[in-house]
């Protein structure tokens, strides 16, 4: 198993949990490289027994390959939200130095940096860690886009994973579990005005598709 296989299974799957098709285009587009390498790449993995290929359809990742591609998410997570709080890395360098390090950490380690973090289930961007059986926590949160003007929430996930705007969206303080509150928003998809603690925030319709919000934890416990 090198690297390059991980990466792959790792793509794939993280195409399917994002809603995208993994053909052979959009896993070299992901990846960066030129259809023919992704090709060929899927036929090794595919003769491994880590996905299942039909050219010009893509793959699916088999029972095993699912198993690795998981085991990478958790290494990738638990070393994004290493980094973030025990180093103190902003949050738009973390995914890049994540994917250096995933492949080579021991179980050992791993155990040693889930203990350290207290056995988290979420990474910095609110992004759902695997446990140690590869079971997935439940992802909560619906689209920013989907609140109505007036209404609060706060922020549980936010899918952007390109440094630039995870720059910019916390430039705007959008991290996750602040609570923001939409005030306006402009028709045809236009941009969406929001209070953010004592400020208020202009953000663009399709920065704000990426953003996931729930009900704030202390809006339930004022039920209770």
């Amino acid at each position: 198993m090198t690297t390059a296989h991980e990466d792959y299974l790792r793509t794939i799957y993280s195409l399917v949990q994002s809603g995208v098709r993994p053909t052979t285009s959009t896993i070299a587009g992901r990846m960066d490289v030129a259809p023919a390498s992704a090709t060929n790449m899927l036929k090794k993995l595919s003769r491994l027994g880590l996905v299942n290929y039909e050219p010009y359809r893509g793959a699916t990742l088999t029972k095993t390959g699912r198993r690795i591609a998981l085991e990478m998410v958790r290494h990738h997570r638990l070393l994004e939200l290493f980094l973030s709080e025990v180093l103190g890395m902003p949050w738009d360098q973390v995914d890049v130095e994540a994917d250096r390090l995933e492949h080579v950490i021991s179980e050992d380690l791993e155990e040693a940096i889930a203990r350290k973090l207290g056995y988290p289930t979420l990474d910095p961007h609110g992004d759902p860690i695997p446990a140690p059986d590869l079971t997935l926590p439940p992802s909560a949160g619906v689209p920013l886009t989907t609140l109505e003007v007036g209404e609060r929430g706060c922020i549980a996930r936010v899918l952007a994973q390109e440094p630039a705007r995870l720059r910019y969206l916390g430039s705007l303080g959008l991290y996750p579990s602040q609570e923001i509150q939409l005030l306006q928003r402009e028709p045809f998809a236009g941009p969406l005005r929001l209070q953010i603690g004592a400020g208020q925030v202009i953000l663009a319709d399709n920065l704000a598709e990426q953003i996931l919000v729930q009900k704030c934890a202390h809006a339930e416990e004022e039920k209770v």
